[in-house]
């Protein structure tokens, strides 16, 4: 996806988890990360609870989606992806992508990778890796109209 392309419709979940959200629920609210996870990823794993802690930092701000993208056959087990997010802390929205239906639709090749939209539901934002939380925060200040200190 480009910089200010539109949210892809969220269609295609192999199942829900946590709860189900669509496009029209999170655009015109307030600015949202999509968070793209494995359960066969170590760096995912690693930087879930920085996920965590983002998504209950700005819980009134900012939408937090996260996608199970599968990387393998051994990653389409729905029973463990449900025993990786409980053990993980998400307690957000999963779209769970066997089909890699929204993974294609975002045009994403890693985990983890993390999307920012702003309320209007453009895409603000994109990074891949483990690393670079203090860049996701800037960025969703900046979405969010907040100025760093």
């Amino acid at each position: 996806m480009k910089l200010r392309e539109p949210m892809p419709e969220l269609t295609g979940a192999t199942e829900w988890l946590n709860g189900e959200v669509t496009k029209d629920s999170l655009v015109g609210d307030k600015p949202t990360l999509f968070h793209f996870w494995s359960v066969s990823c170590g760096l995912c794993k690693e930087a879930m609870p920085n996920v965590n802690e983002f998504r209950d930092e700005f819980k009134d701000e900012l939408n937090v989606v996260a996608v199970h993208m599968p990387r393998s056959e051994k990653d389409l087990d729905l029973a463990q992806i449900k025993e990786v997010a409980d053990e993980h802390g998400i307690s957000q929205p999963i779209f769970v992508d066997n089909k890699h239906l929204l993974t294609d639709a975002f045009e994403n090749q890693y985990v983890p990778a993390y999307y920012v939209f702003d309320a209007e539901g453009n895409l603000r934002h994109f990074q891949a890796g483990g690393g670079g939380m203090k860049m996701l925060r800037k960025r969703v200040n900046r979405v969010l109209g907040k100025n760093e200190k």
